[in-house]
């Protein structure tokens, strides 16, 4: 295989492996109404967004009705980013968490209701980095650029791999602790059931025993 053609076919597995990594989306909402969408991301990880409204007439300015309020957020709360009465915007950060971060979109209150269409575009891990920058920062040729960038995929891949089984093997702990309580309120249950089954004997006897009935 020539230098041309393996360098062609790392650009092409490299962007088929970013793609993995990155979400792309159109959606509508209308006046008042919220969506969220959500990311699995891991520690360490880099996350980039971009969203904006879609002008529905190009030869004006947007309405005042097409506004947003947007907010992303990581899985215990944490906020990365707050667009108030925005009609594009961009975040960047790097997780400090494990977990789904999510990011909420709010269409303003508007009277008589308006339907606006969002272009979001949400890329983590490798499809994040800004590859241009690196290589005029480096200033290396086509050939070794698209091998880095294949490495540091590749990088990605594996230790994404360990974050999955690492969330796989606490949700199996997690999983057994629950069997295990549950067995145990299971057997409680049972032992008030019997308890109260008995008092309940108990009782009847010394009733009718005081009214002479047995």
């Amino acid at each position: 295989m020539s230098t041309q053609n393996l360098g062609f076919l790392l650009i092409i597995l490299g962007l088929m492996l970013e793609t993995e990594f990155g979400e792309s989306m159109r959606f509508e909402l209308d006046s008042g109404q919220t969506k969220c969408v959500s990311e699995d991301i891991m520690t360490n990880a880099m996350s980039v967004g971009k969203y904006f409204i879609v002008n529905p007439n190009e030869a004006y300015p947007l309405p005042d009705s097409h506004k947003l309020t947007v907010k992303v957020s990581s899985p215990y709360g944490h906020i990365y980013h707050i667009g108030d009465d925005a009609d594009s915007g961009n975040f960047s950060f790097t997780a400090a968490e494990n977990g789904a971060y999510t990011a909420c979109f709010l269409a303003i209150n508007h009277q008589p209701p308006e339907r606006i269409t969002i272009d979001f575009v949400w890329r983590t891990g490798i499809a994040a980095k800004d590859w241009s920058t690196v290589a005029k920062k480096g200033q290396v040729d086509t050939m070794e650029f698209e091998l880095k960038k294949l490495y540091d995929t590749v990088t990605f891949i594996h230790e994404e791999m360990f974050y999955l089984r690492q969330r796989e093997e606490e949700m199996q702990d997690l999983n057994r602790e629950t069997n295990s309580k549950m067995e145990t309120l299971g057997f409680c249950s049972i032992v008030v059931c019997l308890l109260v089954a008995g008092l309940q004997v108990w009782h009847l006897k010394t009733f009718f025993e005081r009214k002479k009935l047995l």
